[in-house]
């Protein structure tokens, strides 16, 4: 993207842990030293949205793809020279340090290895919270998981700790079943092989999550909606207010209810980054945590 919100040069990364080194004016829910999480969504906890169950989008502070910090137009990075590098979602975590407003922060347990606990900062988070907290998946029932990558895997992981019966993966790469027994995946469909059978079958519930390539469309007719009596409905972050169910999925993990271990398929150095690019565009990794220092 070559115009906004495309800005260049800005310091990537959005998905970390990470230790506070210092706090600013007004701040009291952390301090120095506290193992922290951060996420892309705010949790202002003040707002009419973050005070209610039925919604995770900090009305306060409200997601967007920007350039600054969320309460002021500033990023608080600049280079030698003095200019200005762009901040990304809030988080900017490929770097040493990283300014982070309190709002999109997470105080954690400092028990849980950092090498887990970073996965719940984004990708983790959003497929687990799509199946439990915006698909509210039933025990006994069955679902369906377009795409098998580390976000479907983890939608996986989300229906099988909701007791989903059977877990159904679409994905053109039949590799991607065996890679799916592990998270729950129960039965494998390749849609390169339906000929003329579709898909999508029957009535349901569709939740739209991760990453849309911009302007896609989504197209279905009334008819389907009204006669077959199917909802759809977006999901961010997978639902999930990050404060109060970051700690749960934790506590979850810690109690061997919930898996993260098998998402972390590489690690490398800081230093060794567009190794870990290489991996991801070559499909050969499902999470590469990258260590600034180990």
């Amino acid at each position: 993207m070559k115009d906004p919100p495309g800005y260049f040069p800005r310091i990537f990364g959005h998905e970390a842990i990470g230790v506070v080194e210092s706090v600013g004016e007004n701040v009291d829910e952390v301090i120095e030293g506290d193992i922290v999480i951060p996420t892309f969504m705010s949790d202002c906890g003040e707002c009419t949205d973050c005070k209610s169950k039925k919604s995770n989008l900090c009305s306060k502070l409200p997601f967007k793809v920007s350039p600054w910090m969320p309460r002021y137009e500033t990023s608080r990075f600049t280079d030698l020279k003095g200019e200005v590098l762009y901040h990304f979602l809030f988080v900017s975590s490929f770097s040493e340090y990283t300014v982070v407003d309190v709002a999109h922060l997470t105080k954690v347990d400092p028990a849980v290895p950092p090498r887990t606990a970073c996965l719940l900062s984004c990708g983790v988070s959003t497929g687990v919270g799509a199946a439990w907290r915006a698909a509210n998946v039933e025990a006994g029932s069955t679902v369906a998981i377009f795409g098998l990558g580390a976000i479907g895997l983890a939608v996986a992981e989300g229906a099988r700790l909701c007791g989903a019966t059977r877990i159904i993966g679409v994905d053109m790469n039949p590799a991607k079943f065996e890679t799916g027994k592990t998270f729950g995946v129960t039965d494998f469909v390749n849609p390169g092989n339906c000929g003329n059978k579709p898909v999508s079958q029957g009535w349901g519930k569709t939740i739209v999550l991760g990453v849309d390539k911009p302007g896609s469309m989504l197209s279905f007719t009334s008819h389907e909606v009204l006669h077959s009596g199917k909802s759809l409905m977006g999901s961010l972050f997978g639902g999930l207010k990050a404060k109060s169910d970051i700690p749960i999925l934790l506590k979850r993990y810690m109690n061997k209810e919930l898996q993260l271990d098998e998402f972390v398929t590489h690690e490398v150095r800081f230093e060794d980054i567009n190794k870990a690019f290489d991996l991801l565009i070559d499909g050969k990794c499902l999470r590469c945590v990258i260590w600034m220092n180990k």
